[in-house]
């Protein structure tokens, strides 16, 4: 199911390179949770854990460092070392299950189990359709769907690049999608998150960082501190590369109180993931105007739960007012006729070294039912930043 070391998304190497940099004792703990409490069937997490055992065996090879080396100048040698030592550990995965109910945890260095989980939301999904025997639409229809979409997006001219990764139907279904969509001589997509798929199709790999990053530096600086105590640890290890910031970890209005004239000249742009996209395109503007810093020259990616048809809209309301990109997942990977499932893995706790005690982490977003975390901690962290339960 997993190809590769490689078979995992960009922003997950990028955060090891920051993390192995400047956090090498920091340990952290990864959770799943079952948005739609979905019913697993019998023999679900032996099968995984079958699958995980099997991520032991995978290296970095000389021809997949060398891609790195080359294509992806923000990794540096000192890194691409450790990646070429790196090996899963299984025994960093906790694994059960009570009837229908999935349970599963990662635990360990930070700098480790920072790549477990995208692989583990591809297994774990990929098995649940194969377990529960749900048959894709065929691969004639696939190629058309496919197909009409990379025309839609080239039609309008929208630049998207594929986030598919950790929900998709399986990794055959994502190739054809990228297959497919490749065969349009004129198509948009700018790149895949995924680095297997990016080096076997000869794509840019596109990514910077994800929730966990900022979720992290709370703990290090507390919450009113952690989007700047964030950005500048990223600026530390990447200089001027990768240079769009997340912006929803505990709000946007909270992000954009401290994102003042220096970072947002520095960064490129922002991504979007979670809240009302056009709204947000007003006040991202709007912030902009107010440092005296042309919009117009400034990207946003959006990457919230997009289909086409969202994209193509929010495309006709950035057009002459901001640049833009989208990152599109799920309605990429498992557009096949079954219905996804809906599943994330957190970051839970962490610490800073081993001497220290856990502290359980969380996230806020722009959407109250995206929020993370133990109910107690997220209601410190919206009393600390002055944020109303939503």
């Amino acid at each position: 199911m997993i190809q590769s070391i490689l078979d995992n998304d960009l922003y997950k190497f990028t955060m090891q390179q920051a993390v192995h940099m400047l956090y090498p004792g920091a340990q952290a703990e990864y959770k799943f949770i079952n948005r739609e409490n979905t019913s697993f069937p019998e023999g679900f997490a032996r099968k995984i854990r079958q699958e995980i055992e099997k991520m032991a065996s995978l290296s970095l090879s000389q021809d997949q460092k060398a891609y790195l080396k080359n294509s992806c100048s923000f990794l540096t040698p000192v890194y691409l070392d450790y990646l070429e030592s790196y090996a899963y550990n299984p025994d960093e995965v906790i694994i059960r299950q009570e009837k229908g109910a999935l349970f599963l945890t990662v635990k360990g260095p930070w700098h480790r189990t920072i790549l477990w989980e995208v692989p583990l939301m591809s297994i774990i999904s990929e098995t649940f359709f194969s377990m529960t025997t749900q048959v894709p639409l065929s691969r004639k229809k696939i190629r058309e769907t496919n197909l009409n979409k990379a025309i839609l997006m080239a039609t309008n001219q929208v630049p998207f690049a594929d986030f598919g990764t950790r929900r998709r139907f399986s990794s055959t279904i994502h190739e054809m999608l990228i297959t497919d969509i490749c065969s349009h001589e004129n198509h948009t997509l700018i790149g895949t998150s995924n680095v297997h798929f990016a080096k076997k199709f000869n794509l840019p790999p596109i990514g910077t960082m994800a929730h966990e990053w900022f979720m992290f530096h709370a703990l290090v600086s507390g919450y009113k501190m952690a989007n700047t105590l964030a950005l500048k640890a990223w600026i530390q290890v990447f200089k001027d590369k990768l240079s769009i910031a997340l912006t929803d970890t505990y709000t946007t209005d909270i992000f954009l109180s401290t994102f003042d004239t220096e970072l947002a000249k520095h960064f490129n742009g922002v991504r979007q993931d979670s809240g009302d996209p056009i709204s947000f395109i007003k006040t991202l503007i709007r912030h902009y105007e107010t440092l005296h810093i042309d919009p117009a020259t400034k990207t946003i990616v959006f990457s919230d739960g997009l289909d086409i048809n969202k994209a193509l809209a929010i495309h006709n309301e950035c057009k002459g007012k901001i640049r833009d990109a989208y990152g599109i997942g799920t309605h990429l990977t498992n557009d096949v006729g079954v219905k996804p499932l809906n599943m994330v893995i957190k970051l839970s706790q962490c610490r800073i070294s081993p001497e220290r005690p856990w502290q359980h982490t969380v996230k806020l977003s722009d959407d109250r039912g995206k929020h993370t975390g133990k109910q107690t901690e997220l209601n410190v962290c919206m009393k600390i930043l002055n944020i109303a339960e939503c």
